[in-house]
């Protein structure tokens, strides 16, 4: 477990150790029911404090079986689409991640309880700042967030062996797809602008693409020079 606000100061571990109770019966109830079996993706959403990841005022939302409202008019996903994501990526101790959409950080975290290094872009400064420094204070030294069009990727530090979008596509940006190392999956939520399907791409060995349906689902949209535009 790589949680441990503790020593940062922002966060004291009454206050990540709460809603325990709350959050395993979200586990139960809304991943494992629906399910979801990657043991790492199971043990990161008991222990992650989703409730840290939202304004004070709606913490009593975190743990409820929907999305929720954050800044710059973005949303916290659903608890099963932050998992069944992070199931569909396929992580290991020694995957390099970048992930399209910081959000809050709630996913971000997620990942880097599984994964050795995430990178995180974010087009919202704000939001950015905000995941970021909530990230350092629960003791997340192996992610870095990065303020920027998602669309484009981060290629300085490619290849990376996943890649997730957490906004919903017109299509997957080649350039992305470009990003991925062999045998490297990306998972996106492509289609209209307000509903999207989960799409899997996988990098095979002879450096081809495979593309692989999942289910329905509804995000933001993905804003940016590959993407949506405002």
């Amino acid at each position: 477990m790589k949680l441990h606000g503790k020593d940062k100061g922002m966060y004291s571990e009454t206050e990540i150790r709460a809603h325990q109770e709350t959050r395993d019966r979200m586990v139960e109830q809304q991943i494992l029911a629906r399910g979801i079996r990657d043991q790492a993706v199971i043990a990161a959403m008991r222990t992650v404090p989703r409730h840290l990841f939202l304004s004070a005022n709606i913490q009593q939302e975190a743990y409820l079986d929907h999305p929720a409202a954050i800044a710059c008019n973005q949303t916290i996903s659903q608890p099963y689409i932050v998992a069944i994501m992070t199931e569909m990526i396929m992580l290991t101790r020694s995957s390099r991640v970048l992930e399209i959409g910081t959000g809050s950080g709630y996913q971000t975290a997620i990942l880097a309880e599984i994964a050795g290094n995430v990178i995180s872009i974010e087009r919202h400064a704000p939001l950015a700042d905000s995941a970021r420094e909530r990230l350092q204070a629960l003791g997340y030294d192996n992610v870095t967030v990065v303020i920027g069009d998602g669309t484009l990727g981060y290629p300085d530090a490619a290849p990376y062996d996943a890649i997730l979008i957490t906004a919903g596509a017109p299509e997957i940006p080649a350039g992305l797809q470009q990003q991925l190392a062999l045998n490297g999956r990306l998972v996106a939520p492509v289609g209209l602008r307000d509903v999207q399907q989960l799409v899997t791409i996988v990098r095979e060995e002879d450096d081809t693409f495979t593309r692989h349906p999942g289910i329905s689902c509804r995000f933001v949209p993905l804003i940016g020079e590959h993407g949506w535009r405002e």
